[in-house]
C-alpha cells in the first residue's frame, strides 16, 4: 500500500515539475533581448532567461526575441511567431553534434555558430533549411509558405519539389507545403506580394529592428524603402464622428384654449337719427306786384289777406248782397 502510495506520487511530482527540472538542468542558450512578450514553457521570459531543448519559443503580435545558443548560434523570433528548439546534442564545450529547431510560423534570421555546417538544420511545414556557414532571413506564413532570403555565406532548401541552392547575397526561394518552388531569384517587392504579407521580412524592411550581431547586417536587400513608402503613403482619413449632441427639450405643452364660442354677430351699426329736414324759407314776397297788382275790386291782396274772410262778410252784411239794396253798386 505504502509502495502503491509513493509511486502515485512520485507521478503526480514528475507530472508537475518534471519538465521545469529538466528545463533547468539542460539548458541549451539563452534570452539576450526581449521586446514587448515573449514567453517560453514556463511562462514570459526576460533577458538572460534560459531556454532549453524541447521548449516552445512565442512571440506576441508585437513581440522581439533574440537569443544565443552555446555553440554562439544566434536566432531572432519576429513578431508573431512560433519555435520549439528540437533538439540539441553537445559535441564538445564549444559546440554540438546536431541542433534542430522547427520553425511553425512567424519571421526569423539565423545566424550559425561554431558547429559543423552539417549540424544544423531548420524544419518548416514546407521543407527543410540546410545551413552552410550562413546568415539568412525565413519567413513560414500562416498557409505554410516559406520563404528564405540568403545575407551571407550559402544555403540549400529541400523539399517535396526537389532542392534549391542559394549562393549569392540576396537570393529568395519560396516554397508552398504542396511542393512547389520557386528558382533562385533576388527579393524584391514581389516576393512580398506572392507572401500576401508586406511585414513577411521585417528584419529586412526595418519594421522591426534588431541589435547586436543579428542587427549588424548591413543589407536590406532593398526592402527598406518599403517601410519608406509607406509612411510616405497619405492614410485616408477618418471621418470624425459628431459628438452626440443632448436630445432637444420637448415643446412646451400647447396654453389651453377658451372654450370654442360661436361666433357673435356684428352688432349693427347705430345711424344717427334721422333730422327733419329744415323747414323752406318762405318765399321773399315780390315787392314790385305788392304795391301795384290789384284785384278786380280794386284792393289790394294783403288787404284782403289782411281783413281775412270777415272783411268779406262785414261788406255783405252792410250792403246785403253784392251789388244790391242801398250799398253802394259795384262797378262792373
Amino acid at each position: 500500500m505504502f509502495r502503491f502510495c509513493g509511486a502515485v506520487a512520485a507521478g503526480v511530482f514528475a507530472a508537475l515539475f518534471g519538465p521545469m527540472t529538466a528545463f533547468s538542468a539542460e539548458p541549451v542558450g539563452q534570452a539576450t533581448l526581449i521586446r514587448t512578450e515573449v514567453s517560453g514553457e514556463t511562462g514570459p521570459l526576460v533577458v538572460r532567461s534560459p531556454v532549453h531543448r524541447d521548449e516552445r519559443i512565442k512571440t506576441s503580435s508585437s513581440g522581439l526575441g533574440q537569443f544565443i545558443f552555446k555553440d554562439g548560434t544566434k536566432l531572432a523570433v519576429g513578431a508573431g511567431s512560433t519555435v520549439v528548439i528540437d533538439k540539441f546534442v553537445y559535441d564538445d564545450s564549444a559546440s554540438v553534434k546536431r541542433l534542430s529547431i522547427k520553425a511553425a510560423k512567424g519571421t526569423f534570421r539565423w545566424i550559425s555558430g561554431n558547429s559543423a555546417s552539417s549540424a544544423y538544420s531548420i524544419v518548416t511545414p514546407a521543407g527543410t533549411i540546410g545551413v552552410r556557414g550562413t546568415a539568412f532571413d525565413f519567413y513560414v506564413g500562416p498557409n505554410g509558405t516559406t520563404a528564405i532570403v540568403l545575407l551571407s555565406g550559402a544555403a540549400s532548401f529541400c523539399g517535396p519539389g526537389g532542392c534549391r541552392q542559394l549562393r549569392q547575397q540576396c537570393d529568395c526561394v519560396v516554397a508552398t507545403r504542396g511542393g512547389r518552388m520557386t528558382d533562385p531569384s533576388k527579393v524584391d517587392r514581389r516576393t512580398l506580394q506572392t507572401l500576401s504579407n508586406p511585414r513577411a521580412l521585417p528584419f529586412l524592411s526595418g519594421d522591426q529592428q534588431l541589435s547586436g550581431v543579428l542587427g549588424g547586417i548591413r543589407t536590406s536587400c532593398g526592402l527598406a524603402s518599403l517601410r519608406q513608402d509607406r509612411q510616405d503613403r497619405p492614410q485616408p482619413q477618418r471621418q470624425q464622428q459628431p459628438a452626440p449632441q443632448a436630445p432637444a427639450p420637448a415643446p412646451p405643452p400647447p396654453a389651453p384654449q377658451p372654450p370654442h364660442q360661436a361666433p357673435q354677430a356684428p352688432e349693427p351699426q347705430q345711424q344717427p337719427p334721422d333730422t327733419p329736414d329744415p323747414p323752406d324759407k318762405p318765399d321773399k314776397p315780390d315787392h314790385h306786384h305788392h304795391h301795384h297788382d290789384r284785384d278786380h275790386h280794386g284792393r289790394d291782396h294783403d288787404d284782403r289777406d289782411h281783413r281775412g274772410r270777415g272783411g268779406d262778410d262785414n261788406d255783405r252784411d252792410r250792403g246785403g248782397r253784392y251789388g244790391g239794396g242801398g250799398g253802394r253798386s259795384g262797378n262792373y
